[in-house]
């Protein structure tokens, strides 16, 4: 007879080794489903997966007209810009911006400019078609930004940001 832990005489395995096997076979299954909650919890609620994307329809915008959407709990600005807004944005000198950015790499498609409606100053929401540019005026510390969202006077540091945005077909937008 095989003492207990012994391999039998044949080389089969014992009652312990079973137990071994079992018992940690139970360990494992048990962490795992103590772990699964937690690691699951870790995960974006619905909430902000509904505000990782806006789709937002271009059609009802007219020429010279913008909306604000909303995207991640912030304004984005939709600008439908005619061509005389175009022309002028594209024939400014980036060499005198304080924030140089080309307004052909701010808006891929001229018609449309996509920005993040908040101040680069102090996070103040700019009036459209308002200031020396005709783009917008932050009036809680004088930023002036033009038809491309570029700061051109006042404290604001940067140009109004453009949010990661993809044309889905001709009048349809996906922001995020």
């Amino acid at each position: 007879m095989a003492q207990h832990g012994a391999a039998t005489a044949d080389g089969g395995e014992t009652r312990r080794d079973f137990l071994y096997v079992a018992s940690n076979a139970a360990a494992v299954v048990g962490a795992a489903a103590v772990a699964w909650p937690l690691i699951d919890s870790m995960n974006p609620s619905a909430d902000v997966l509904a505000l990782a994307t806006t789709e937002v329809d271009l059609a009802p915008i007219a020429a010279g007209q913008a909306i604000t959407v909303v995207w991640q709990d912030k304004p984005v600005f939709i600008r439908h810009r005619t061509a005389e807004e175009i022309t002028q944005a594209a024939g400014v000198d980036i060499a005198e911006l304080r924030d140089p950015q080309a307004d052909a790499d701010r808006a891929p498609k001229p018609e449309w400019l996509v920005v993040v409606g908040i101040c680069t100053h102090l996070g103040c929401i700019p009036i459209g078609f308002k200031g020396d540019f005709n783009g917008w005026f932050c009036p809680c510390h004088g930023s002036h930004y033009d038809t491309s969202g570029r700061i051109r006077i006042g404290p604001a540091p940067e140009n109004l940001h453009v949010p990661p945005y993809a044309f889905t077909d001709d009048t349809h937008i996906v922001i995020g």
